[in-house]
C-alpha cells in the first residue's frame, strides 16, 4: 500500500520526527540469530527490540519453512508489546543493510499500517545511542488476516513454474546457485531469477528508483509482470519487496516458506547452477 510516509525514510528525516515515530531495532544474523545482545549495548534512543524468531514469526516447521508468519493474534500481542499501536507510524533499522529491517516493514505495509526502513541503518545514524532497554506502555494493536493476495503458497508456486510468473530468488549469487550449510539442499526453484538484497544498496544505502527499476527490468520484473519473491526463509526476500517499492512497480507477492520449505520437499523440482 503506497503511503507519502515510506517506505524508507533518512536519517536526518528520523532525527527531526523522533517524537512523532515508533523506532524499532530488528537486528539478527544467519549466524548469531537475534541482535538482543547488541541492542542491550546501544541501540538509537527510545528503539525497542524486534526478535525476528519470536515477535515476527510462528516455530518453524518442515512445510512453513523457519520462520513462518505469526497468526495475525500473535504479531498483534508482539506489536502491543512493543508500543506499536493502530495508529502508530513505525521506523525499522538493522545492521544489515535493512535486509532483516524489511521483514516488519512489510509486515506492517501489508496490513495497512504505516513503516519506513531507516536507510543506511545503524551505520547511517550519526547521532547519540543508548544502552538502557526500553520498555514501552503496551498498546493496542487491531489484529488483521495476512491479506491472501499478497502471499503464494508453496503449492500455488509449484503450479506456476510454466507460467509468465517471475520468480526472484533475494539470497546471495552462491547460495542461489549451489546452497550453503543452511539450506535443505542445492539450488534453487525452477525458473527463478537471482535478485540479491544486497544489489539493492550502494554503500549501505538503497539506490535511486531509477536505478532500481533499471535494475529489476534486467531480470524481467517489470511494470507489467506478475512478481513473487522469495529467500531462505522469508526475510530478505522482503527487501527486494521494498526494492520493488521504491523503484515504483506494482507489489509483488511473498513467498514466506522460501527455500527453507521448498527445499525441505524433495518431491518438489530445484535447479542448480548460476
Amino acid at each position: 500500500m503506497a503511503s507519502a510516509f515510506g517506505p524508507v525514510v533518512s536519517a536526518a528525516w528520523l532525527a527531526e520526527n523522533f517524537a512523532e515515530v515508533v523506532v524499532v531495532d530488528c537486528r539478527w544474523s544467519l549466524t548469531d540469530g537475534p541482535g538482543r545482545e547488541a541492542y542491550e549495548e546501544a541501540h538509537l534512543p527510545s528503539a525497542v527490540f524486534a526478535d525476528l524468531d519470536v515477535d515476527l514469526s510462528a516455530p518453524p516447521s518442515a512445510a512453513g519453512g523457519r520462520h513462518p508468519l505469526p497468526t495475525p493474534e500473535m504479531f498483534a500481542a508482539a506489536m502491543g508489546r512493543l508500543g506499536v499501536g493502530d495508529d502508530s507510524r513505525v521506523v525499522v533499522y538493522d545492521d544489515a543493510g535493512g535486509t532483516v529491517a524489511a521483514r516488519l516493514w512489510w509486515m506492517l505495509d501489508v496490513l495497512g499500517r504505516p513503516a519506513a526502513v531507516l536507510d543506511g541503518g545503524l551505520a547511517g545514524w550519526e547521532g547519540p545511542l543508548e544502552s538502557v532497554r526500553v520498555s514501552p506502555e503496551p498498546v493496542s494493536f487491531t489484529a488483521i488476516p495476512w491479506p491472501a493476495d499478497r502471499l503464494i503458497s508453496t503449492s500455488d508456486l509449484a503450479a506456476s513454474l510454466d507460467s509468465d510468473l517471475v520468480i526472484l530468488d533475494a539470497r546471495a549469487p552462491d547460495r542461489y546457485a549451489y546452497g550453503g550449510p543452511i539450506d535443505p539442499r542445492p539450488g534453487h526453484v525452477p525458473t527463478a531469477r537471482n535478485a540479491p538484497a544486497g544489489a539493492n544498496l550502494v554503500d549501505g544505502h538503497f539506490r535511486s528508483a531509477e536505478e532500481l527499476a533499471d535494475h529489476y527490468a534486467s531480470i524481467g520484473a517489470h511494470d507489467e509482470a506478475e512478481v513473487v519473491a522469495y529467500c531462505g526463509s522469508g526475510v530478505s526476500a522482503c527487501a527486494d519487496l521494498i526494492g520493488l517499492r521504491i523503484a515504483g512497480l506494482p507489489d509483488a507477492r511473498l513467498f514466506v516458506g522460501s527455500w527453507s520449505a521448498w527445499g525441505a520437499d524433495d518431491d518438489l523440482p530445484n535447479e542448480v547452477g548460476p
